[in-house]
């Protein structure tokens, strides 16, 4: 492989290896918010201990994503300068207000909540966990405009002496169409992932403890699947939205999506296809009619260009080449991020419904649908992520800059690999630890409260000594 193939897996891996930790980081954010407002609101004692039990685990992923996050930046330089000289002026805008704003608000109010448990008022000290949570919101939001960015250029100039994209309307970029679509649907799916690891938690502690603290980790389970039914009805609808902007503004991305190489009215979608080695030509498959007119036009009738249609445009547009990202990878991508996603929705109803119904959990299907339930989230945002990045091939700015103009022209394969292994085997190892921690706190259980940890609802006493929580 040359440097532009690598270049490409080291982003690729860093990239998704950091997106594992994110959707985590804001859902669990608003989760141990949520169970720390019950508390205050209540007083009862299983709300201040769920929220010290789930605190751990958001601190401890929230300390793993920081890590793995800081190397997506320098990436950039490492790899692709000549992507971060041509969009620099456009891109860096929002990801310096991410840092300067949202990170040092989120960090900064996320350590108050870890030291204030016993010098700061209740009230104030929820106000430090909201603080932090609104900041995760606002860290996501600038991030996805840089990368709205990437897939609809909006609010810049090209300068022909620079040859560079600069901004000219910062408001354009916060504004992006796809933005504004993609925030509500990036963040569905980060509520969906955090309740999926609330309640397979809670059922894991269910089953294998059956009598342990069971009347508040049956709370925990409730909520938990709770988020997730709610998250997946929002996931459905900002996703139907998605589809339809994607379609307008980048029209071979959806026709990848279901492989369609001819321009048809009222297309199909497939569930399930096999067809010749090259994509081009359909064996066999199973449809769900019309379908895919009405994700992509709203008109279960509607015209949805085929790829062979839009190469043809696009060639006439941005002249020879290939215009097409790898039909496979962005077919089954799709399938894969709804499938999941719908997968971890339906094993949440089932948990909802027996909880309701006042049943228990026990045998290994429930053990099985536990451990399944924080992976349906981190895999089907991490498919839908790769499919999103994948099905803008070949470019690195849609329409503007083909991905292999973006590679470092100075950085050889060789150093590339080393880099690339480098990353690969301290993320192997991060990995490692991450588990290794978080399965050492699900598994001691809820924390004892100390008399003295629990005052009267709404005390506001100053004069406790500093204590660290953790």
């Amino acid at each position: 492989m040359d440097s532009l193939d690598l270049a490409r897996w080291q982003f690729g891996i860093t990239t998704v290896y950091h997106f594992l930790f994110v959707p985590l980081t804001i859902g669990m954010a608003f989760l141990v918010a949520g169970f720390q407002t019950a508390w205050y609101r209540t007083g009862h004692e299983k709300y201040l201990r769920l929220t010290k039990y789930f605190g751990k685990l958001f601190l401890i992923n929230f300390a793993m994503g920081v890590v793995t996050g800081i190397v997506q930046e320098f990436q950039f330089g490492m790899n692709w300068s000549d992507y971060s000289r041509f969009v620099g002026d456009v891109f860096g805008a929002p990801l310096a207000i991410e840092g300067l704003l949202a990170f040092f608000l989120e960090s900064t109010f996320l350590g108050l909540w870890i030291f204030g448990w016993d010098r700061l008022s209740r009230r104030v000290h929820l106000a430090t966990i909201w603080i932090a949570a609104t900041g995760t919101l606002l860290s996501a939001y600038f991030i996805l405009a840089a990368n709205s960015f990437m897939q609809n250029p909006v609010g810049y100039e090209f300068n022909e002496i620079t040859g560079r994209a600069e901004l000219t309307d910062f408001v354009a970029v916060l504004t992006n169409k796809v933005t504004l679509v993609t925030f509500p649907h990036t963040i569905s799916g980060a509520f969906i992932t955090a309740g999926g690891l609330v309640l397979g938690v809670a059922l894991w502690n269910l089953i294998r403890h059956s009598n342990r603290d069971a009347d508040a980790f049956r709370t925990a389970a409730k909520a938990g699947a709770a988020t997730m039914v709610i998250a997946a009805a929002l996931l459905a609808v900002t996703g139907d939205r998605q589809a339809k902007v994607m379609t307008e503004v980048q029209p071979m991305k959806m026709a990848a999506a279901e492989a369609l190489y001819h321009t048809t009215d009222g297309a199909s979608f497939s569930i399930f296809s096999v067809g010749t080695p090259d994509g081009s030509e359909e064996t066999f498959a199973i449809r769900v009619p019309k379908m895919l007119s009405f994700l992509a036009t709203g008109d279960f009738n509607g015209t949805v260009e085929g790829i062979n249609d839009i190469q043809s445009a696009y060639e006439a547009k941005f002249g020879p080449g290939d215009y097409s990202p790898n039909i496979a990878v962005t077919y089954w991508t799709f399938r894969f991020m709804i499938g999941i996603g719908m997968l971890g929705a339906l094993i949440a109803v089932w948990a909802w419904w027996r909880i309701r119904r006042r049943k228990g959990f026990s045998g290994r299907m429930a053990m099985a649908a536990a451990i399944a339930l924080p992976l349906t989230g981190l895999l089907g945002n991490s498919f839908g992520w790769v499919f999103t990045e994948m099905g803008r091939q070949p470019w690195i700015v849609f329409g503007l800059m083909p991905t292999a103009a973006g590679v470092s022209p100075s950085v050889s394969a060789t150093e590339v690999w080393i880099s690339m292994i480098g990353f690969t085997l301290v993320y192997g190892l991060l990995a490692v630890v991450e588990v290794r921690l978080l399965l050492k706190y699900i598994s001691a259980g809820l924390p004892v409260v100390p008399p003295d940890d629990d005052p009267e609802v709404g005390s506001d006493d100053e004069e406790r000594p500093l204590a660290f929580a953790y």
